[in-house]
């Protein structure tokens, strides 16, 4: 936790030398903005299954590279 704090008073010790208004309500806009991005999202049971199984499948190594995905992507649609 101790990092945390660091990381906290270091951020307010540049926002108070910070003398740009607009750069300001910029940021004050950002910090308001991420608040409601922490609300706490309650999952489905079906939302739940699907990451215990995606879970299971990396434990597994049921895993595919973006790449791969990528092509078989474009496979699937270009049979479409």
């Amino acid at each position: 936790m101790e990092t945390v704090d660091k990381i906290r008073n270091g951020l307010i010790e540049k926002i108070l030398a910070i003398k740009n208004e607009d750069f300001l309500i910029a940021l004050d806009k950002l910090i308001a903005s991420s608040k409601s991005e922490t609300n706490i999202i309650e999952l489905t049971e079906a939302q739940k299954k699907m990451l215990e199984m995606s879970e299971d499948d990396i434990k597994n190594g049921r895993l595919i590279s973006q790449e791969a995905m990528n092509k078989r992507n474009l496979e699937w649609l270009n049979a479409i």
